[in-house]
């Protein structure tokens, strides 16, 4: 029987429930919103290893960024398509035409996702402002679109007077391994350009706007207040042959290493992989998440003898 089982996204409830205490499971999870996947995970006993919260020696995300990276370009695709009246958008075209404004666009968070959402919407020439909290990372921005965008410090102020001028906002907020913050209240809909679009790039971590839950892309928008909607889980999915060879070249190295030493041992001999260490012994092993679904933060008897 296998011992190692390599998924992309977080197993469903009869998955879970055939997980055993000798299994590795190796995957996204997105576990801080979700309670009742962390206790089927918690009452299997596996050691499950959660893909988002791997790090590499400079502290980035390597396995969580090319999901983001298609995510964030899809944001602008998906977008463009809702802004259309025949989608009950506002009618407008991204890039504007000459003699007309483009698409005002707001991007909450830039990051991996925000980034590489404002790369296509500056290419689709639309008018673009990256909120973020971090000023040396709207310094980079700066430089990196040499001015094409527009950088704002993050505050609540700040954002509702963006929010309710854009034709289009994209919620991408990380916390790692935490449930994404409400940015956008349902009272602040009220106030937006009716038809005005929200993307939430942040819906697998609970999501970055009040108002959203989780769609499909057989059904991908609802409306709230006259403003639509996109919540798409899994938005790569979309793209399944550019998001399988992005998803492999990232997870492959730790693939191998995990099944030429087994779960345990790679975990522990691996501080990368150890960060992505989610549950293990019928414990949640990672602090944050822990902390957000309200659980109990256990190191397995194995690792903490180690550390």
């Amino acid at each position: 029987a296998a011992e190692l089982i390599v998924k992309v996204k977080e197993p469903q409830p009869e998955e879970t429930a055939r997980l055993k205490p000798h299994h590795t499971l190796f995957t996204y999870l997105h576990l801080a919103p979700d309670p009742v996947q962390a206790k089927g995970l918690i009452d299997s006993g596996c050691l499950a290893i959660a893909y988002e919260t791997v790090t590499d020696r400079d502290g980035r995300l390597p396995l969580l960024t090319p999901m983001s990276q298609v995510a964030g370009r899809m944001a602008m695709q998906v977008a463009a398509w809702a802004l259309m009246k025949t989608k009950r958008g506002r009618g407008v075209l991204l890039g504007g035409v000459p003699g007309v404004m483009p698409a005002k666009v707001v991007i909450i968070g830039g990051g991996v996702s925000g980034s590489n959402a404002a790369e296509i919407a500056v290419g689709m020439r639309a008018d673009v402002t990256i909120f973020d909290r971090n000023n040396a990372r709207l310094a980079e921005l700066d430089a990196q679109f040499n001015g094409a965008v527009k950088t704002m410090y993050s505050t609540k102020a700040s954002l509702d007077a963006a929010v309710r001028e854009a034709d289009l906002v994209i919620g991408a907020v990380l916390i790692p391994g935490a449930s994404a913050p409400k940015l956008v209240t349902k009272a602040q809909l009220k106030h937006m350009q009716p038809g005005a679009v929200l993307v939430d790039i942040a819906i697998d971590q609970g999501g970055c706007f009040e108002t959203s839950h989780a769609t499909t892309h057989e059904d991908p928008i609802y409306e709230v207040d006259g403003i639509l909607h996109y919540c798409v889980a899994n938005m790569p999915g979309a793209v399944p042959r550019t998001s399988t060879y992005a998803l492999n070249n990232a997870t492959l190295p730790f693939v191998l290493e995990i099944a030429h030493k087994g779960g345990r041992e790679a975990v522990k001999t691996n501080a990368h992989l150890a960060e992505g260490m989610t549950v293990a012994d019928g414990h949640i092993a990672h602090e944050q998440v822990a902390s957000d679904l309200g659980m109990e933060f256990k190191l397995p008897t194995w690792f903490s003898a180690n550390a």
